[in-house]
């Protein structure tokens, strides 16, 4: 027993319609057709009201009729299926999208209904007296395709030939035509920013004028542009609105970017003074990975310079306002001689306050890691606080208490300075609480409540900020300090009754006590007076 693949060719032809996932793919393949043809030039007209579609081109025409209704065999000329793989199944959108098809091309005309054609009915072609030597009008009725006017814009957009819709000229804004295109190993490329730095990763896709690889969202004054050498890729069927194996091509159009933005930029480096270099393409440089080329240019880029301008702290939400961009990088002499120290610290979190705090009263300048190349000269001069080892102490300790707090009860050290050791290097504190293993340094300086976001940055496990535990917390830190540094003993007494909210409680309400304090057994001896 013998078996053999075959074909069932009424069941073939029953369910090709179900194959094409997109409407519009009719209007795509009928204008690839055209250019196919050699047109220069394609009008399409389209009348929602009586679901008509015309398409007419000045190409070479259809010398073969036959070739519209043979599936899978393209029908174009060696040079066209060596440039382009066309598959052959492009009119087949026709029969399965119109009621009626109409077709005038090199005085040949035919006039068919699509459900007998399918039914495989024999179509009579005619000659037509007089009719133009070129060119081809295909006619379709009973088309659905209500929303044509506001897509086919954007479906033309990069479309090579000029295409007039309903009596207006469509824009075709990605046309070749109409972009300074540079060849590269996967086609046609326009990159966006190579003047002015302003660059993009956000690329469209084309290929033989369409698109196929498209950004979910992009500005469209800022996008690069990429048609697609076709005769090295290849468009899935039927829509053929994607790329086979898009995720490996993808690498190799990325790849093709990539070199491209490394011409430009060493151009621009050979032609342009290296501070306005830097200063213009810097963006450039770190976004498609050529950092190095800047290992041999003595001007910096400001944006890997931050200075400590506020009091840092557990942001949580990303938002370090207690940091800024410096307005000008330091120069290289002042880098070398040590007058403009350059430090570089891991995000702020519980564990490196003191380094953090170190920094600030050095008034270092903080390096951003990954800002330059590994091999960069700055890399040299650069101080790695997380490397070394932190201590934190009191200085003139005044007194311990416990901080209770809603949302966290840290130990709280009342003292003249901290003193903040990063490797052998250490400074004294005195305008600014410090955090470290769990305790609160408060110098004599500092009266906020401020330091509890050292503590922690008040983001619970569902990644909520608990801003009221904020504002609470940092009312008690401040409460408490202002009662251990009470000395007047009627205001101590005036504080610690203001937070117990003794007006709470009807029973007290105009009643008068004597208070000794430091006699009976819990440290107090309280008397009704009246």
């Amino acid at each position: 027993m013998q078996i053999q693949v075959r074909i069932n060719e009424e069941g073939a032809l029953r369910n090709q319609r179900f194959a094409f996932t997109d409407r519009f793919t009719l209007v795509s393949e009928l204008l690839q057709n055209a250019r196919r043809a050699g047109a220069t030039s394609i009008t399409v007209d389209h009348d929602a009201e009586t679901r008509t579609l015309t398409v007419r081109d000045n190409g070479r025409g259809i010398d073969d009729f036959q070739k519209l209704l043979t599936f899978n065999e393209s029908g174009w000329d060696e040079t066209t299926c060596d440039a382009e793989n066309p598959f052959g199944v492009g009119f087949s959108k026709c029969l399965y999208a119109a009621s009626r098809c109409i077709v005038r091309s090199r005085g040949l005309f035919a006039d068919f209904d699509t459900a007998a054609a399918l039914a495989r009915t024999p179509i009579d072609v005619v000659e037509l007296a007089e009719a133009p030597a070129e060119g081809t009008q295909i006619e379709l009725h009973g088309v659905d395709l209500p929303d044509l006017a506001s897509r086919i814009a954007t479906l033309c957009a990069g479309f090579p030939v000029p295409v007039c819709f309903n009596g207006k000229r469509l824009e075709r804004p990605h046309a070749p035509e109409h972009l300074a295109l540079t060849a590269t190993p996967v086609g046609g490329l326009h990159l966006c920013g190579t003047r002015d730095g302003e660059h993009s990763h956000d690329t469209l896709v084309y290929l033989q004028g369409f698109c196929v690889l498209r950004p979910i969202y992009h500005r469209p004054e800022r996008v690069n542009v990429l048609h697609l050498d076709a005769r090295q890729f290849m468009a899935r069927l039927p829509d053929r609105d994607k790329l086979i194996d898009e995720d490996r091509q993808r690498k190799r159009i990325d790849t093709a970017l990539r070199a491209e933005w490394r011409r430009v930029l060493e151009d621009a480096k050979r032609a342009l003074p290296a501070d306005v270099f830097v200063d213009r393409f810097y963006s450039a440089l770190r976004g498609w990975g050529h950092l190095d080329l800047l290992n041999d240019i003595d001007a910096l880029p400001a944006a890997v310079f931050d200075e400590i301008c506020g009091y840092p702290y557990q942001e949580g939400s990303g938002n370090r306002d207690y940091l800024r961009t410096v307005a000008a990088a330091p120069a290289r002499v002042a880098i070398e001689a040590g007058s403009v120290k350059l430090y570089s610290i891991d995000s702020f979190d519980e564990n490196n306050a003191g380094r953090w705090m170190f920094a600030r009263a050095t008034g270092c300048l903080l390096f951003n890691l990954g800002g330059l190349h590994h091999e960069h000269w700055v890399q040299a001069h650069v101080r790695w606080l997380d490397d070394e080892s932190v201590t934190v102490e009191p200085l003139g300790e005044r007194v311990r208490r416990t901080l209770e707090g809603r949302w966290i009860w840290p130990d709280v050290v009342l003292c003249a300075a901290v003193r903040v050791g990063v490797g052998s290097d250490s400074v004294d504190i005195t305008d600014a609480g410090v955090h470290h293993d769990g305790v609160l340094h408060i110098p004599d300086g500092e009266c906020s409540g401020e330091p509890v976001r050292q503590v922690s940055n008040f983001t619970d496990e569902n990644e909520q900020f608990l801003e009221s535990d904020l504002d609470a917390d940092r009312e008690a830190l401040a409460d408490l300090i202002r009662r251990l540094r009470s000395v007047d003993p009627k205001d101590t007494l005036d504080s610690l009754l203001r937070e117990l909210k003794l007006e709470r409680y009807p029973v007290l309400h105009g009643r008068q006590f004597r208070l000794s304090v430091g006699t009976g057994s819990d440290g107090h001896a309280v008397e009704l007076a009246d």
